[in-house]
């Protein structure tokens, strides 16, 4: 009886290890495949005249940036606040911008909040990585 209930432990072990080491190394895939995936779409949106309009203190605005992974340096994003986080640059207010995130398109358009990477690609003509 001892002998078959070690063999379980050892093989409870085992499964849980493994299944640690599969799960790293799929978020390490994850993670590598989105590297630079982002990248064209992301310079797209800025070739096509797209302004993403943000604060640094801004948890939705960095959920935005997030969804661009490394490509968030060629995001065409406009910072509205100020260092001390009590008012708001010239360019934002002369863009009469209210909230963070805001992206404005050159059709005139306005969207709020956290928008989707579809509605940025459908409000562009941007073509969206699969």
């Amino acid at each position: 009886m001892k002998i078959s209930s070690t063999y379980i432990v050892i093989g409870i072990a085992v499964l849980g290890v493994a299944l640690l080491l599969w799960s790293s190394t799929a978020e390490k895939k994850s993670s590598e495949v989105q590297a630079g995936t982002y990248t064209q779409f992301a310079q797209c949106l800025k070739e096509k005249g797209a302004s993403f309009y943000g604060a640094f203190w801004c948890p939705h605005c960095q959920e935005q940036k997030a969804l661009f992974g490394d490509a968030v340096s060629e995001l065409p994003y406009i910072e509205c606040s100020t260092d001390d986080k009590q008012g708001q640059t010239q360019v934002c207010i002369d863009q009469e911008i209210k909230g963070y995130p805001t992206w404005k398109f050159t059709d005139g358009s306005i969207l709020n909040g956290l928008v989707p990477l579809q509605t940025l690609a459908e409000k562009t003509s941007c073509t969206l990585p699969l």
